[in-house]
Order: C-alpha cells, then structure tokens, then sequence
C-alpha cells in the first residue's frame, strides 16, 4: 500500500482531572526526524515517547505536540469534616484538665489529613498520555495511507498513458520507417553524383538504426509493469520509483 509522507492528525481524551490533546504533523524527510514539544509534567515521557514513534514511523519529518490543560477542578483544596468534627471533640474532652490548652482553627488545618488536594495521579496521566499518543499515531498512519491511495491513483493514471503511448508508437512506426527512407532516397536521387550501391546500402541502414527504438519502447513496457508491481508492495517505495522516474526520463528521450 502506498503512503505518503505528509499527514496531520489530532486527537483529543478527558481524564478527569483535566484535558490531554495531541497534534502530529509529518512532511516528507529522507530519515526520522522528530520534534517533541511536551507540557512539564510529561517531560519524563520524552524518551519513550520517542521510541513509540521510531517503532510506528520509519521515515518522516514529524512534530508531536501534547498538551495537558487541568480543568477547573483539578488542584482544588478540600476539607476532612469530619476528621476535623473529630479532633473537635478531643480537643473538647482534654479542655477540662488542661485549662491551658488552646487549639487554634489553623492547628486543626495542619493536622495530617485535613487538608485534601485532588491532583491528578502522575503515573495515571502518563499512561493516558502514551495511549493518546498510540491513538494518534493510529490516525496519523491512516491518514497518510489515505492520501497515499490517492496519489497511487494518479500515479496509476499516468503509467497507464505511458503505456498507450507507447503502444501508438509501435502502431505507427513502421509507416514512418517507409516515410524517412522514402525521403532519404528522393534526397539521393537529387544528387548529382551517383553513389555506389554499397555505400548506398549502408546509409540507408544507418538511417534505420538510428530510427529503431525498439530497445527503448520495450524497456519502457518493463519499467510500466515495474512500477504497477512496486506500487502494490506493503513497504516504503519512495526510493524505487524515484529511480523508475529516471528510467522513463531516459527511456523516453
């Protein structure tokens, strides 16, 4: 299957204590090059997030950016009540022997416990983080196979007119064979000089070596059959018909 190197993809999870998003961008690039641009608190997925793409992704210019957005909630300060109703009332009961004894409200804030915040789980993001990212490079690779299914079409389009083409060719070349070696003798003809029989043979010869691109027409059927064969292969293919792109060139001039 065909793929193409530029493709875009965008995926997007809650996790409750917030918003995870990633864009991934890739443009054509004869090695993997990748650039990462990922919030503080998942900079420590910097390598294996490097190593998932290098697994999924064999070449390519590719831009990963992972955002991490909180949502209102996420950070927020709660109160044990009833941790706090309980340290009430032993503060309560130990007042009468202790007439000293004084407990401030923010003594009972310090207490271990009373004080809640609800941050999100780092371990838990970081693993949402990377499914997000397989998720994205799911979408990415299909994009790219997307694309690369049309530009095979094309592709395709335009080998079949090599091949018409080049059948019209072997069509017509016998007349013009007739038409230049017609030409060529009545250009003889007009000489004034006569030449040699012999010597008349061998330019005629010549002429039609010169003309015969046989050779040239068939390697050009080969090349056609060539690039329909590669095309179907489930592999990069960049390479070999850039190749089988000069190989027409040549052939065709």
């Amino acid at each position: 299957m065909l793929r193409s190197m530029t493709a875009f993809a965008s995926v997007e999870a809650d996790t409750g204590h917030g918003t995870l998003s990633i864009e991934l961008r890739s443009v054509n690039h004869r090695w993997l090059e990748l650039g990462l641009r990922l919030p503080d608190e998942l900079r420590v997925l910097e390598a294996a997030v490097r190593e998932r793409v290098a697994a999924r992704l064999g070449r390519g210019k590719v831009d990963v950016g992972l955002r991490w957005r909180p949502s209102a909630g996420a950070g927020a300060i709660t109160v044990d009540e009833g941790l706090v109703a309980r340290l009430a009332e032993a503060a309560q009961a130990l007042a009468p022997k202790f007439p000293q004894f004084r407990v401030e409200f923010t003594n009972l804030l310090a207490w271990p416990g009373v004080l809640q915040q609800t941050d999100a789980d780092p371990a838990a993001l970081r693993r949402a983080a990377l499914d997000l990212l397989d998720a994205g490079l799911d979408e990415l690779i299909a994009s790219r196979g997307r694309e690369g299914e049309r530009l095979g079409g094309f592709l395709r389009e335009r080998i079949a007119g090599i091949e018409a083409i080049v059948n019209e060719m072997r069509a017509h070349l016998p007349e013009v064979r007739a038409a230049l070696q017609a030409r060529f003798e009545g250009r003889l003809a007009e000489l004034k000089q006569p030449l040699e029989p012999g010597r008349l043979e061998q330019e005629v010869v010549l002429q039609l070596q010169r003309l015969d691109v046989d050779e040239e027409l068939d390697r050009l059927v080969a090349h056609v059959g060539e690039a329909r064969r590669v095309l179907e292969l489930d592999e990069p293919v960049g390479r070999r018909l850039d190749f089988l792109m000069q190989e027409f060139n040549r052939e065709a001039n």
